[in-house]
C-alpha cells in the first residue's frame, strides 16, 4: 500500500490553488453584474478551505513520493480537480444538472472540448471565463504546478512530468523546479502572443483572452455557439491555426530554442514528422474539396487547414460542418482523431512519436523476416531505440484501441447510433471534442445524450488524458500490494 500522505498533501495544495482561481471569474461576474458570482464565491471558499485542510493534515517533514504514489497522485489530481471545478457550474443556475456540470468540467480540465452548453453568445462572462481557465490549467498547468511543488518537499517531480507528457527526451534543465518555471513562462508567453493576435483581428478583449487560453491548451472551448466560425471574417482562424500548431509542438524544443540552440528545432524527428503529416493531410483534404467542388480556391485551403489542424491536435474548434463534405471527409476526420500532436505538448491522442517508433519496429521486423540471422538495430532521432521503449509503445497501442472499443460498445449498448457511439468514443479517448454525425458533430453538442452515456464519456476523457496506462495500472491488484 503506497504512502498516501504526500498524495493528499499535493492534491490539497492543487485544490487550494483551484479554489483561489475561482475568485477570478467571480470578480468578472461582479463587474458585469451577473448573479453567478455567488456560485464562484461559495465554491472558491469551500474548495480552498478543503484543500488547505487536506494539505495541512497530510504534511510531514519526511514526506517522500515513490513511484506508486506518483501514479496515484496523477490520477487522483485530475479526478479531484474535475469534481471541484464542476461545483460553480452546478451552483450557477445555468441549467446544468450534476451530471452535465461534471461533464463540462471533466471535458474542460482534460482539454477535450466536448460541451453540453448552448447559448454561449449570451452566457455569463464568468462562466465562459471559467471554462477557458479550466482548459488553460488542464493544458500544462497541472504538470507545472506539481513539478514546482514537489521539489520544495524534496519529492521527485519528474515522475509526474514523464507520465503526463510521455516525453522521450533527456532533462533539459538540471532541476525540476527550473524546468517547471521555464515551461510555465513559455506557456504564458504563447498565450499572450495568441491573445494579441486575436485582438489584432478585431476580436474583443474578453473573447481574445478566453480563446487564447483554449487555443494554446488545444482545448477548443469557445465563447460562441459558432465556435471560431463566428470570428473568422477578419482572420481569427489564421491566428488559431498558428497557435494550435504551437500548442501541439514539444515545449522542450521551445526551451532549447530560448537558450539559443536552433538545431533541436530543425533536427527533432517528432517535430519534422508532425509538420510533414499535417502538410500531407491538409493537401489531401484540400485536393478532395477542390475536385469535389465543395469549395473553390483559397477557401478550400483555409477551411481544410483549420479543421484538419483542429482535429489532429485535439483542439476541437470548428469553422465548418465537415459532416457535409461527403463520405471521404467524414472517414478522414474520424481517422485524424487518432493522430495527435507531439509528446511534451498540450495535445492528446496517440501522438506522432509513437507512430514513428511503431514504424521503426515494423521496419526492423520486415527486414529480419527473410533474413533470420540478420541484425536490424532500431534507431530514433539518430540514437539506438531500446526494446523497452518499443514494448511500451506497442502496449500503449493495444490498450488505447482496446479502451476505445470498450467505450464504443458501451455507448452502443446504451442506445446511441453507430456514428455517435464510435465517434464519441474516439473523441473522448483522444480528447478531441466534437465527434461526427448530427448530434455530436462540429455543429452539435453532447447535451441530448443520456446521462449514462455522459458518464462513460467522462471516464474515456480521463483515461485518454492520463495516457491510458497511468489510469489502468491502478486497477491491477499488484499495484495495491505492499
Amino acid at each position: 500500500m503506497p504512502d498516501l500522505r504526500p498524495v493528499f498533501f499535493v492534491v490539497g495544495l492543487m485544490l487550494a490553488g483551484l479554489g483561489a482561481t475561482m475568485f477570478i471569474p467571480m470578480a468578472v461576474d461582479l463587474g458585469y453584474g451577473s448573479d453567478s458570482w455567488q456560485a464562484f464565491g461559495v465554491s472558491g471558499f469551500v474548495t480552498s478551505l478543503l484543500g488547505a485542510i487536506m494539505a495541512l493534515t497530510s504534511y510531514s517533514p519526511r514526506l517522500r513520493l515513490r513511484a506508486r504514489g506518483a501514479f496515484l497522485l496523477t490520477t487522483l489530481s485530475w479526478i479531484s480537480l474535475a469534481v471541484f471545478a464542476a461545483m460553480p457550474l452546478f451552483m450557477a443556475n445555468i441549467g446544468l444538472n450534476l451530471t452535465d456540470a461534471l461533464f463540462e468540467a471533466v471535458s474542460g480540465i482534460t482539454t477535450t472540448g466536448s460541451t453540453v452548453m448552448t447559448g454561449l453568445d449570451d452566457a455569463n462572462k464568468g462562466i465562459l471565463l471559467w471554462r477557458a481557465i479550466l482548459q488553460w490549467v488542464g493544458g500544462v498547468g497541472i504538470i507545472v504546478t506539481a513539478m514546482a511543488i514537489l521539489p520544495m518537499l524534496k519529492i521527485g517531480g519528474m515522475q509526474l512530468f514523464r507520465m503526463e507528457s510521455s516525453e522521450m527526451g533527456e532533462k533539459i534543465l538540471p532541476k525540476t523546479g527550473q524546468l517547471a518555471a521555464a515551461i510555465g513562462a513559455i506557456y504564458m508567453v504563447l498565450t499572450i502572443l495568441c491573445m494579441v493576435g486575436y485582438m489584432m483581428t478585431g476580436m474583443g478583449g474578453f473573447d481574445a483572452v478566453a480563446h487564447a487560453m483554449t487555443t494554446i491548451a488545444t482545448g477548443g472551448y469557445s465563447t460562441s455557439d459558432a465556435s471560431l466560425g463566428g470570428f473568422m471574417d477578419n482572420g481569427a482562424d489564421l491566428v488559431a491555426i498558428t497557435f494550435m500548431l504551437a500548442g501541439a509542438l514539444p515545449f522542450g524544443v521551445y526551451l532549447l530554442v530560448a537558450r539559443g540552440s536552433l538545431k533541436p528545432a530543425l533536427s527533432d524527428p517528432q517535430m519534422r514528422g508532425f509538420l510533414l503529416v499535417m502538410s500531407l493531410l491538409i493537401f489531401l483534404v484540400t485536393f478532395y474539396l477542390l475536385v469535389s467542388d465543395v469549395y473553390i480556391g483559397k477557401q478550400a485551403l483555409r477551411l481544410s487547414a483549420f479543421n484538419v489542424i483542429s482535429v489532429v491536435t485535439g483542439t476541437g474548434y470548428a469553422t465548418a460542418d465537415y459532416n457535409a463534405w461527403g463520405p471521404f471527409a467524414v472517414s478522414a476526420f474520424f481517422a485524424f482523431m487518432f493522430i495527435g500532436g507531439c509528446a511534451g505538448s498540450t495535445a492528446c491522442s496517440i501522438k506522432i512519436f509513437r507512430y514513428q517508433v511503431a514504424f521503426e519496429a515494423m521496419r526492423a521486423y520486415m527486414f529480419k523476416m527473410p533474413r533470420r540471422h540478420a541484425v536490424a538495430p532500431m534507431r530514433y532521432g539518430g540514437k539506438p531505440l531500446p526494446n523497452s521503449v518499443v514494448y511500451s509503445v506497442l502496449g500503449f497501442f493495444f490498450l488505447f484501441f482496446t479502451s476505445f472499443a470498450v467505450l464504443a460498445i458501451l455507448l452502443s449498448i446504451i442506445g446511441l447510433d453507430p456514428i455517435t457511439a464510435w465517434s464519441g468514443a474516439a473523441s473522448a479517448i483522444a480528447n478531441v471534442g466534437p465527434g461526427l454525425g448530427d448530434i455530436i458533430g462540429p455543429t452539435g453538442t453532447y447535451q441530448s445524450l443520456p446521462s449514462s452515456a455522459k458518464w462513460v464519456l467522462m471516464v474515456g476523457m480521463l483515461i485518454g488524458r492520463l495516457e491510458i496506462v497511468t489510469a489502468l495500472v491502478l486497477l491491477t491488484p499488484s499495484f495495491w500490494r505492499a
